[in-house]
């Protein structure tokens, strides 16, 4: 896989089709087989780790049979499986690419009754979807979401280095300082956070690429070099860009890109 630099994502912005893309990318159907922690993870119980623990902890019947070997296999239209007396029922993997607005929550429900990303997927098919890693309300950008949480708990995994690439555009210039400091690393209270790739793209933009995941890293990076940020973007998470996907618009992922994502997922650690 060929991956793209963060200048040629940048190249591309300006030759972005303005039609909208349409959504008819057909929904993966289901094997008629499967393992039972399999079949727990397409249910939305749990990731095929923790469902492994819930099976062998005798919480798991298959046709009225407590079932403790994780690794069986059940027939997805004949038996019937149950979690603490719940009948399951799988769902068929999807995957959506949102290019987030923004004063969007990256939850499945707010108490504040603020907008979620979930309200944006007008015309989805209705099963549990979740937010891959998160974005905060004032960032824009790709998000990934999906009802695979097998997937997303390998992508957000540190050891798979997952690249994220984002737009920066601050109050105040840059300069090349700034981009040296950034790829050396900043230090911070939970560790040196250090870019992978960052060049300005004018003395008020930066793209930056880096593959840590934890909470308002660009944020605190360049706060910590006393620049304060006007708007974020994230414009790649992995192979993904936003291309043909106009803000608050999404897709469903082409079987290509679900191929890539599973690729860097599985790849040795």
């Amino acid at each position: 896989m060929k991956s793209q630099s963060p200048k040629s994502i940048s190249a591309k912005k300006g030759r972005q089709s303005p039609h909208k893309r349409p959504n008819r990318v057909e929904v993966p159907s289901l094997p008629q087989q499967v393992r039972l922690v399999r079949y727990l993870s397409l249910a939305g119980v749990a990731s095929r780790r923790r469902a492994a623990k819930i099976i062998k902890n005798g919480q798991v019947t298959v046709n009225g049979e407590v079932v403790y070997e994780p690794w069986k296999y059940v027939d997805i239209q004949k038996d019937k499986v149950t979690y603490k007396g719940e009948l399951l029922k799988p769902e068929k993997p999807v995957y959506i690419l949102l290019n987030k607005p923004k004063n969007t929550i990256c939850t499945v429900r707010d108490e504040k009754g603020r907008p979620t990303v979930l309200s944006l997927l007008e015309g989805a098919p209705p099963v549990r979807l979740y937010p891959v890693g998160r974005l905060d309300r004032n960032t824009t950008g790709i998000l990934l979401l999906t009802n695979d949480g097998d997937l997303a708990q390998k992508l957000l995994h540190p050891a798979r280095k997952v690249p994220r690439t984002y737009r920066a555009t601050t109050v105040k210039p840059m300069n090349a300082t700034v981009v040296q400091k950034l790829l050396e690393g900043i230090p911070l209270p939970d560790g040196v956070a250090r870019a992978d790739e960052a060049y300005l793209e004018d003395p008020y933009t930066l793209i930056i690429t880096l593959h840590i995941g934890r909470k308002h890293i660009v944020r605190r990076m360049l706060e910590h070099l006393n620049y304060r940020l006007k708007s974020l973007d994230r414009i790649a998470f992995g192979p993904l860009t936003r291309k043909g996907v106009p803000r608050g618009k999404w897709r469903f992922l082409t079987p290509q890109e679900v191929s890539w994502l599973k690729m860097i997922a599985n790849q040795s650690v």
